[in-house]
């Protein structure tokens, strides 16, 4: 494999194109183990920026792949319509809170927030009130890279704060300050009906990931907080938007992140988990009443279409993907990684420069005093043959549901002793 070529000409994400960071060659992967070209075993704790929930080369997945591709491997969506994208509307519809009955399939997380934003803006528009145009978002939220994602990311500690100047203006309200499991207090909510209510004649709609802001900070809240924002988006007269992407399909040990509050939300945006990790696939889900009031609109039609939409691959293999985790344990899969995180992750609370250790289904996090150089970490946990990327102050792992005792034990013992090293 040809390193030297990948390290002139080929731009990774969130890389320097001038100093990169070192790249690791994979050969293939099966399970929770990447095999390196230079035949090192890593042991996965990413799975794949988390959306690799049955691990890799998973015989089901790779079936549908190959079925769909006798078949036909893409068709356009503009006047056309597949079985694949059809029977995935159908679980999407089942699976998610009942108001949401309109699925509109697109290519990636990003572009499912695009969509929702798109949506709640010319929802406003159809009715009459296009003064409301801004949305109320989260700091320590991520919503994803792409422009109007941008623009609801924390404006300050986010990823993109270089883009402010031209990103759209939108309002912020403070990070949930009550944890998963701490006790409720109303004063926890105040800066949020503070924001909502003074802004309410302009505000489109809200967005948060429900139970756990991811890329933002990995913090985990109490559905207690998802509860009153959704009484006061009713109150105000707000829609309510819940980017599932992270949270999707099981993560947080429920099978959606706002299922643990038992609210239903205006938009639902569904991404990474959706296809197994293995096509690029997205869904933006909204209720009725959004549908027919921008269809009943100006404009007449949604204004958005994506080429690549409802791709029969993906769709396929999405439908594939919904299956193996329904037909499986993955419930008693995530409770028992959550423990094995919490018992194994525990020993670093001990060592100086770590602030706090915090443990969510299949999510666990090490979050440090100091950011990580991730130049210098990445190559010390792939000599101790795990796989993890960390990223500013957290060191954390989101694995595979499929992963063995020994390997999650395995992973959190090696987490622990590079960690005991920075």
């Amino acid at each position: 494999m040809n390193l030297e070529f990948d390290k002139k000409h080929i731009w990774h994400p969130y890389s320097s194109a001038t100093n990169p960071a070192p790249v690791f060659a994979v050969d293939r992967a099966e399970g929770s183990s990447i095999y390196l070209e230079d035949g090192r075993v890593l042991i996965d704790g990413m799975s794949s920026w988390w959306c690799a929930i049955h691990g890799y080369n998973h015989p089901v997945l790779n079936q549908a792949i190959k079925d769909q591709t006798d078949k036909m491997a893409h068709m356009m969506f503009g006047g056309l319509t597949h079985e694949p994208a059809i029977s995935l509307c159908e679980k999407l519809i089942k699976l998610t809170p009942e108001a949401l009955q309109k699925v509109f399939l697109c290519d990636a997380g990003s572009v499912s927030v695009e969509v929702a934003i798109k949506m709640a803006l010319q929802y406003w528009q159809a009715k009459g009130k296009s003064n409301k145009n801004r949305l109320l978002s989260l700091r320590r939220g991520y919503h994803g890279d792409t422009f109007a994602a941008m623009s609801v990311c924390d404006p300050d500690t986010g990823m993109h704060h270089i883009f402010n100047d031209v990103l759209m203006p939108n309002y912020f309200t403070e990070a949930p300050r009550c944890g998963f499991d701490e006790v409720w207090h109303d004063d926890y909510i105040h800066d949020f009906k503070q924001q909502i209510t003074t802004h309410q004649a302009e505000l489109a709609a809200v967005i948060l990931e429900p139970i756990v802001q991811g890329a933002g900070g990995m913090r985990f809240y109490s559905p207690e907080f998802l509860k009153h924002v959704r009484a006061l988006c009713n109150e105000h007269n707000v829609l309510l938007i819940v980017d599932e992407i992270a949270t999707g399909f099981g993560r947080t040990g429920k099978l959606f992140g706002c299922n643990h509050a038992n609210i239903s939300p205006d938009i639902m945006c569904l991404g990474k988990s959706l296809t197994g990790g293995y096509m690029t696939l997205a869904a933006t889900l909204c209720t009725e009443d959004i549908a027919e009031t921008i269809s009943n609109g100006e404009a007449g039609v949604f204004m958005h279409g994506p080429t690549f939409m409802g791709n029969p691959l993906a769709c396929a293999v999405a439908n594939a993907s919904i299956d193996v985790l329904l037909n499986s344990t993955w419930q008693e899969n995530t409770k028992r990684i959550e423990t094995e995180l919490r018992t194994g992750l525990a020993p670093a609370r001990q060592l100086e420069q770590v602030h706090d250790v915090r443990t969510l289904g299949a999510i666990g996090v090490i979050e440090l005093k100091q950011p990580v150089d991730i130049k210098v970490v990445q190559a010390l946990f792939v000599e101790a043959g795990i796989w993890i990327r960390p990223f500013g102050k957290l060191v954390y792992t989101m694995p595979a549901f499929t992963i063995s005792q020994a390997e999650l034990q395995t992973l959190c013992n090696k987490i622990v002793s590079v960690v005991a090293k920075f």
